[in-house]
């Protein structure tokens, strides 16, 4: 079993410890520090649910993965209630280990990686970073500072790519839960019954597929903080279940009829306009009011005055070091083209642009010409950014990718996916006159799931389809 998870992380970056006993492991574990642990429940004159109890209070946000070769639900639960991270079945699915091994990775390091408020374009020395000195980001700040250490829900409201996430992640970090679980769930990627199932966890055979039973994240995180993203996505019955936990404390899983106990604290947030969908019953109106017992409201860029050029500095700052170049700025022009630009996209988008800039540039100066070619070419109306895809610029993958390697990007693979699924759903939303129920009923995905990628595309619906990236 050792040798098979070594192989199967051979070409990773990963670091890899092995240890065959519990005295070896739990030395180890004190001297390397992982961040994430596999963990068999046969051990040597032990089982790994016993090992599992000092492991927590050595390191209670370590992501713990069970390796069993007993399908038995009693197990599950009884790892779970360990604060186990998850569990897989003997013989071991590779494909299933690596995946679920950087969903723990990715896990924990939203736990563990500080997120700072900031008011300069200094990069911390570790962790993420919120930038800005505006009134209205000061006053955020102000917010997470007093509600973090309340036990009470919280909503974060604003435009897409404002910046959401690390405002739920500051708050997890500075509360009385921050030795606790700590995971987040974007409700508009999943299905409404996968998103169910994911919350609350299922029984085996409570459809089709479920071969066992599975913990939702509620139980997952129990005593600690669950972060819904995109809450507005979800179905009625799941926001029912969702209703009935914050008031009873309680669930039950899909399929089953055991009322289970959990004390966890919600973290939600959306850039829909809730009050709108309540008046179309799309959203209930008592969730709306548990869920936002205190509300933060991230401002646009647009409307952040002097955080614009901190955010540029900042972004500079950030990929000169990743990317090994030494930028020192934009050029007079290309900054009056980026200031004329309403940014839909916010912080995200602009994140975008810059990285996109500097790996375009040949000097130390980015110039009009290094910029994103939409964001040049793009109209400004009314605060949407149109521009058309004609026969004479679609996109084109060979080109792209040439290009791609010709400026030594580094994020190769997932840059050439983002500008083909572009791509995608623009041709199929164009074919549909832009009504996305259609468009998403042809693509294969839920009408939220395509509300997601919309946004974080940055594509545009008005009279025609458009993009703003």
């Amino acid at each position: 079993m050792l040798k098979l998870v070594e192989k199967a992380f051979a070409n990773s970056c990963l670091g890899i410890h092995v240890a065959g006993d519990p005295e070896s492991g739990m030395a180890m574990l004190r001297a390397e520090v992982p961040d994430v642990l596999l963990l068999d429940i046969m051990l040597p004159n032990t089982s790994g649910l016993e090992l599992a109890e000092q492991i927590r209070k050595l390191d209670p946000k370590l992501p713990v993965i069970f390796i069993t070769a007993s399908d038995e639900s009693d197990v599950a639960i009884e790892a779970m209630a360990l604060g186990a991270y998850d569990y897989l079945l003997k013989p071991l699915d590779m494909a299933k280990l690596q995946d679920l091994v950087e969903r723990a990775l990715e896990t924990r390091r939203q736990m563990q990686l500080p997120v700072v408020m900031q008011d300069n374009a200094e990069l911390p020395a570790e962790g993420d970073a919120l930038v800005g000195c505006s009134p209205s980001m000061l006053d955020v700040y102000k917010q997470v500072g007093r509600v973090a250490a309340q036990n009470v829900a919280v909503m974060i409201r604003g435009e897409s790519g404002t910046g959401k996430e690390l405002v739920a992640r500051a708050i997890y970090q500075h509360s009385n839960r921050k030795n606790e679980c700590y995971l987040a769930v974007n409700c508009a990627a999943l299905s409404d019954t996968l998103l169910e199932s994911e919350l609350f966890g299922h029984e085996k055979g409570a459809f089709t597929g479920a071969d066992r039973r599975h913990v939702g994240k509620f139980e997952q995180s129990n005593g600690g903080t669950i972060f819904l993203d995109e809450v507005g996505d979800m179905a009625p019955r799941t926001q029912a279940k969702v209703l009935r936990l914050l008031q009873e404390k309680t669930l039950e899983r899909v399929g089953g009829k055991e009322t289970i106990e959990v004390d966890v604290r919600i973290i939600s947030a959306t850039n829909q306009p809730l009050e709108q969908m309540i008046e179309a019953n799309e959203f209930r109106l008592d969730l709306f009011h548990r869920l936002n017992a205190f509300e933060i409201q991230l401002p646009p860029l647009r409307l952040r005055g002097t955080d614009f050029n901190l955010l540029i500095n900042h972004f500079l700052s950030l990929y000169n070091r990743q990317l090994e170049k030494k930028i020192a700025g934009f050029s007079d022009e290309a900054m009056a083209i980026i200031k004329t630009y309403p940014w839909p996209g916010n912080i995200r988008e602009l994140q975008s642009v810059v990285r996109k800039s500097m790996l375009m540039a040949t000097g130390p100066v980015i110039l009009p010409e290094f910029l994103p070619r939409d964001l040049v070419d793009g109209k400004v109306s009314n605060g949407t950014v149109e521009s058309t895809w004609s026969n004479e610029n679609r996109f084109d993958l060979l080109e792209f990718v040439t290009r791609s390697i010709n400026q030594g990007g580094t994020n190769l693979y997932a840059d050439t996916l983002q500008e083909m699924e572009r791509v995608l759903l623009k041709k199929v939303l164009q074919h549909h006159d832009g009504n996305q129920s259609q468009a998403a009923e042809q693509l294969g995905i839920t009408r939220g799931s395509l509300r997601n990628k919309i946004r974080t595309l940055g594509i545009r619906i008005g009279q025609t389809v458009s993009t703003s990236d």
